[in-house]
């Protein structure tokens, strides 16, 4: 991979993980306090346990998103960046453009895909 390719995807890399972090959304906790005031009755304490759930799995996904940005910004400082962790192949520039903090080529990727739908309808 070229140096100022591995610079732009480096300076994107950087520019995500700014904005999850600027974003306050991790740490955000407004929409998890719940006091007596707010569930007059079950419909409204079922309501707030679904939002609660959902704030909670964005958080996880955001969560997950910085943790493999890091990931890739230190493939990058080890010189492992562009490379498949399953094959070592090189994940090309396009993919990388798309999906800058992914460590899988499009062949693996889709392979872990499928691996992960299957687990789930027969988990």
């Amino acid at each position: 991979m070229k140096k100022a390719q591995l610079d732009e995807l480096k300076a994107q890399l950087i520019k995500m993980k700014e904005d999850i972090l600027n974003g306050g959304y991790i740490t955000q906790k407004e929409d998890l306090h719940v006091t007596s005031d707010d569930l007059p009755d079950e419909a409204d304490l079922a309501t707030n346990v679904i939002n609660q759930q959902v704030t909670f799995s964005m958080r996880q996904r955001e969560l997950l998103k910085l943790r493999s940005i890091d990931e890739a910004l230190n493939r990058i400082e080890n010189g492992t960046y562009s490379e498949c962790e399953e094959c070592g192949d090189e994940i090309g520039f396009k993919r990388l453009k798309n999906q800058p903090f992914t460590n899988l080529c499009i062949t693996h990727a889709e392979e872990a895909e499928r691996e992960q739908s299957r687990f789930l309808k027969h988990g």
